[in-house]
């Protein structure tokens, strides 16, 4: 047995330990240890086994977000940042040599959480997505009547093999999901949202998405991010879906300086009126003059699908400054 493989089965013997040390933001649920992943974050996308099971041996650990996956030695390099494998052995080595030891960290800055982490793992699994043009992702916007501008299609990608975690965190399938990506006004990723979708097909009922309890899920900090296509010059439009908002081709969220009206795509029902409420308030804060945009049905996406781009684009005329019509509506 390799140095690696008996440093990795001694800290599997103590997984728990190992994981109050160094994925403190965890916490024990059943036979696993949950976190947000390598880097420490809270939440509960990371997964380690604590005990040998059916399902697999203790130690080995997988992140549902983004496929990751190793041993406790991997997580001691990845969470304290080491290099090498020797620096990794040296630090498991340390801790293994410390049974009774405060469980106060050799390298207090490595295991403090890392408020970063989540939107590392959102970039990670984006970059390990390919561009959406001709896959399933592409397919099951065309189906929804939506088709992506060049400027669009960056922020979108598809991954073939996306995990995905119901209640079992042990059972994470991969299952083909369009990624996209969510941005600060600099375009640097702060998160990702995942839409997983049915490799069967289309029906009228879950429009593409699997057939999943949540087949729609965000990953890392979406707090005043968005998912944003083109560029805002002096009026956007916001709108509470991908879809929804790809039905408009409207740009960006979080306002800009030079923003002077936005335009809000709001969903026909309770929870659209309250969001739309709120974006109202907030930009009148700040001397912006909001327009709600209301559609037909349920929502834009619906009225384009239901009645054609020709309909909706007369039905959001009326609604929209003459000015804006040209960009709005491209």
């Amino acid at each position: 047995m390799s140095e690696a493989a008996k440093l990795a089965r001694r800290l599997a013997d103590e997984a728990e330990r190992v994981c109050r040390r160094y994925l403190s933001s965890g916490r024990r649920e059943g036979g696993y240890w949950l976190v947000g992943d390598v880097g420490n974050a809270p939440g509960r996308s990371l997964f380690v086994r604590l005990l040998d099971s059916p399902s697999g041996p203790a130690g080995k650990w997988t992140d549902a977000a983004t496929g990751e996956h190793g041993d406790l030695l991997d997580i001691i390099r990845l969470t304290c940042g080491l290099r090498s494998f020797r620096e990794a052995a040296d630090e498991a080595r340390r801790f293994l040599g410390l049974a009774h030891a405060d469980p106060a960290p050799t390298r207090p800055a490595a295991h403090t959480p890392m408020r970063g982490a989540s939107p590392a793992a959102a970039r990670r699994l984006f970059a390990l997505s390919k561009p959406i043009a001709g896959t399933l992702a592409d397919a099951y916007l065309a189906r929804r009547g939506v088709f992506l501008a060049a400027d669009d299609a960056g922020a979108l990608r598809f991954h073939a093999r996306c995990h995905y975690r119901g209640g079992d965190p042990s059972l994470a399938e991969a299952r083909p999901a369009m990624i996209a990506a969510v941005t600060d006004l600099a375009g640097r990723i702060t998160g990702v949202q995942r839409t997983w979708l049915d490799p069967c097909g289309f029906d009228p009922v879950r429009l593409g998405k699997a057939s999943l309890a949540t087949p729609r899920r965000a990953l890392g900090q979406l707090l005043g991010h968005a998912v944003r296509f083109g560029s805002a010059r002096d009026a956007l439009a916001v709108g509470e879906g991908i879809e929804t908002t790809l039905s408009l081709r409207p740009a960006a969220f979080r306002l800009p300086t030079t923003l002077r009206r936005l335009y809000v795509a709001r969903d026909r029902d309770p929870a659209g009126a309250k969001a739309a409420q709120a974006l109202v308030e907030r930009s009148t804060q700040v001397g912006v003059c909001a327009i709600v945009l209301s559609p037909r049905l349920d929502d834009f996406n619906t009225d384009l699908r239901a009645f054609g781009a020709d309909d909706l684009q007369a039905c959001l005329r009326s609604q929209l400054t003459p000015r804006d019509i040209p960009y709005v509506l491209g």
